[in-house]
């Protein structure tokens, strides 16, 4: 369907997101001097305590400096699959985002297969977050309750019955290609529309508030798509009105 030009995932890395430089940190909450064992274990089952003490989570950078990914070692969704918890209000569905937004600093969750990527508050400070961070995670996976209920996360782009060819592809391109590298970088990327030649998508995780998120679509994806889909002509980042209109109702709530 597509031409037939093979890229490697560091070529289109580069391509997505320029040379961005991503690195790993290892890092074993339990033995963080700033995060009380109490505040680790309490509550946990004898039979999870073990599982606690030797739970050993990594943290990875991402191309925003607001954005850390946090991978526990085990699965968080299933495989492929992602969801994004941008308000408190959103984290509704979830034990383990509502646990996150607690922490104070913390301004957006989201989920991908096997981690976790916290967003902060601008002014908030990693050495302050990323402890308690450890703290409920661990916590958390010990307990044994489920990442999300009642909801189900998002996976594949659908293809619905009345997708021309073209937005076929545009979302077959986008699931192939450009959200696997993107979900990499603790993000994800939504399809929304196709509207006259331009391709709407909505930006998520470390993505949604990344300073280059606008060169990630204009430089990356648009080049992307235009290379393989010569009908798009451009590529609009779209904003989700009902997330903010939902917060603030939340927030009058808990007042």
């Amino acid at each position: 369907m597509f031409r037939n030009t093979v890229r490697s995932g560091s070529h289109l890395r580069a391509l997505l997101f320029g040379a961005t430089k991503v690195t790993s940190h290892a890092s074993i909450g339990t033995l963080s001097r700033t995060t009380p064992a109490s505040a680790v274990l309490t509550g946990t089952h004898p039979a999870a305590l073990n599982h606690v003490r030797t739970m050993f989570i990594q943290t990875q950078d991402t191309p925003n400096p607001d954005s850390l990914k946090f991978l526990p070692g085990v699965a968080v969704l299933e495989k492929g699959q992602t969801m994004d918890f941008p308000t408190q209000a959103a984290a509704l569905c979830s034990p383990l985002a509502k646990l996150l937004f607690r922490i104070e600093g913390v301004r957006s969750v989201f989920f991908g297969a096997d981690f976790v990527t916290i967003s902060k508050q601008e002014e908030a400070e990693w050495r302050l977050i990323k402890p308690e961070v450890f703290a409920v995670i661990m916590d958390f996976f010990a307990s044994g309750l489920p990442v999300v209920t009642d909801v189900k996360p998002m996976g594949d782009t659908p293809i619905n019955e009345d997708d021309d060819e073209t937005v076929q592809m545009i979302k077959e391109l986008l699931d192939s290609k450009i959200r696997p590298t993107v979900q990499e970088d603790g993000g994800d990327i939504i399809f929304m529309a196709f509207e006259d030649g331009v391709v709407k998508l909505k930006m998520q995780g470390s993505c949604s508030s990344c300073p280059s998120s606008i060169v990630t679509l204009k430089n990356g994806v648009q080049n992307m798509l235009q290379f393989y889909i010569p009908e798009v002509v451009a590529v609009e980042q779209v904003f989700d009105k009902v997330d903010e209109v939902t917060e603030t109702e939340f927030t009058k709530f808990e007042k």
